[in-house]
This record gives structure tokens, C-alpha cells and sequence, in this order.
């Protein structure tokens, strides 16, 4: 069997935690910003309140869940 490819990014959104996108993508900050990353995977933010915007830094981990 062989293995698909595809044109997209593949998006997971982790609960309680960030956006994991897969692939070549653009993401656009809080300024309109937008940055190209071809990581093969990407944390992107979802609490807000990460020190390294659009990124993902671990910050969800310690902060209550009703914070997030």
C-alpha cells in the first residue's frame, strides 16, 4: 500500500493543549504577521498565553485550565 500525500497541512487540536499542524503552512499572529514554517510539525498556541506567539512554548502546562 502506498502513502498518500496530500496538498495541506494536517491540523490536531491537542486538548487543553496547542494546534499541531503538519507540513508546509503559514500562520498568522494577533498583528496580521504572517509566518512560513516547514517544520514537519508545528505547535501553535491556543491559551493565548504563550511568551513566544504564534508558537506553542508549554506555558498551558502550568496555568489553571480555567485560565486557558
Amino acid at each position: 500500500m502506498s502513502e498518500a500525500t496530500f496538498d495541506h497541512a494536517d491540523v490536531v487540536l491537542c486538548p487543553e493543549g496547542p494546534m499541531l499542524l503538519r507540513g508546509d503552512h503559514l500562520v498568522e499572529d494577533a498583528s496580521g504577521t504572517a509566518h512560513r514554517t516547514s517544520r514537519p510539525v508545528s505547535a501553535v498556541c491556543r491559551c493565548g498565553k504563550s511568551s513566544a506567539q504564534p508558537w506553542c512554548d508549554g506555558t498551558h502546562k502550568v496555568i489553571p485550565s480555567r485560565d486557558r
